[in-house]
């Protein structure tokens, strides 16, 4: 089992023991397993999928942020998370279409937006995702 937290500005969000942590790194999706090598990685907006001892999944839509795992104990520090429970999907809709209605407006390619304009939309896009929709 790994002993495993997640921490955001607001402190301490969750701490338990998994079996397993799978989340998206900037270079693509990851599972980390009992006695996987130390890692250290930069996460993007993603779902986090956390295995307990039961093969039950817990899901949590996060902002983005940083893993860390060494010997059985994993971390990871993210600006917010959400359990699936707690999106509003009507909030995160109208957040997507803003998004969406701000790349039509500007008729800019995406490569040329503000990088915040580019977040806020994969936030909202993860958090539909993760609601299940």
């Amino acid at each position: 089992m790994i002993a495993f937290k997640v921490v955001t500005p607001k402190g301490e969000y969750l701490k338990q023991e998994v079996k397993s942590i799978h989340v998206k790194t900037v270079v693509g999706e990851t599972t980390i397993l009992p006695n996987h090598m130390p890692i250290f990685a930069s996460l993007v907006p993603c779902k986090l999928v956390l295995k307990n001892e039961n093969d039950e999944e817990e899901i949590f839509a996060i902002s983005g942020g940083f893993l860390q795992f060494n010997k059985n104990e994993g971390m990871i520090l993210a600006d917010a998370i959400e359990g699936k429970k707690d999106i509003d999907l009507e909030r995160a809709k109208k957040s997507m279409e803003r998004a969406k209605s701000a790349f039509r407006e500007k008729k800019i390619q995406i490569q040329n937006l503000k990088k915040s304009s580019v977040y806020h939309l994969e936030r909202a896009i993860n958090r539909i995702h993760v609601y299940g929709e």
